[in-house]
């Protein structure tokens, strides 16, 4: 019988044939340093270059079972990969992680370390400061994400300083059951995520964490911060 995994990964992609490859390869590097089971999803929310080639190609060089492809041909958005991911993934801790992993997957560890301590969610943070948890990123990318966090914060969630870091860690039946509800197939899902955690009591930690912004992030800032803003009224409507 299969041992099941400690810890899942789940890694939503779009068009990311540049850095999947070098992704999966530090993954599996930081996991061999591991005793525990680990499985990584990488899901493709319908790419249309090479992604989804680039990524079979480091799975197969690899040469461990742990990695899974998850390949689409529509895409729906972020959150609609990163729900498929979640409720796919099967260990006892899932993280949910950006592709260019901004935030070091060794930072895992802390996300973990807040679970085991009793959380349900544990939410990394580049607005909570830590003499470990370095943040480097552009001063556009600091304003508009202060800006959009201070709107969350008004409409819907007093609790949080980063709703929007990439880099979430869940139990397994706090992901399941949240992901199941989940509406939201863009970028605001995480917002969504995080409410409906608290409306249904669950202990989320924001936690540190170390973060260094890509250089070929997939938000078109100007048009994905007004859809966002606009999810954040829909949000409002529905759970209001």
């Amino acid at each position: 019988m299969t041992e099941s995994p400690y810890l899942s990964a789940v890694i939503p992609v779009f068009n990311e044939e540049k850095i999947v490859a070098e992704a999966l390869r530090r993954i599996q590097a930081f996991f061999s340093l591991k005793n525990y089971p680990w499985e990584c999803l990488i899901v493709s929310d319908g790419s249309t270059d090479s992604t989804c080639e680039r990524a079979r190609e480091a799975i197969t060089a690899a040469g461990v079972p742990n990695f899974h492809l998850i390949e689409n041909s529509q895409n729906r958005g972020k959150g609609a990969a990163a729900k498929q991911g979640m409720l796919a993934a099967g260990g006892r801790y899932i993280l949910l992680t950006d592709v260019d992993l901004s935030a070091p997957i060794k930072e895992v560890d802390k996300l973990i370390q807040a679970l085991e301590e009793g959380s349900d969610v544990a939410i990394g943070s580049r607005a909570l400061h830590a003499p470990s948890a370095d943040v480097q990123q552009s001063l556009r990318r600091r304003v508009l994400g202060r800006l959009f966090n201070l709107i969350v914060r008004v409409l819907l969630l007093r609790d949080f300083y980063d709703t929007q870091c990439g880099f979430k860690c869940f139990r397994k039946e706090a992901a399941h059951r949240l992901f199941t509800m989940q509406t939201l197939d863009g970028f605001s899902f995480d917002v969504e995520i995080l409410f409906l955690a608290k409306k249904n009591g669950l202990q989320v930690k924001e936690v540190p964490v170390m973060w260094r912004q890509g250089r070929d992030t997939k938000v078109r800032f100007f048009r994905d911060s007004f859809r966002m803003v606009r999810d954040l009224f829909l949000l409002r409507r529905r759970y209001f």
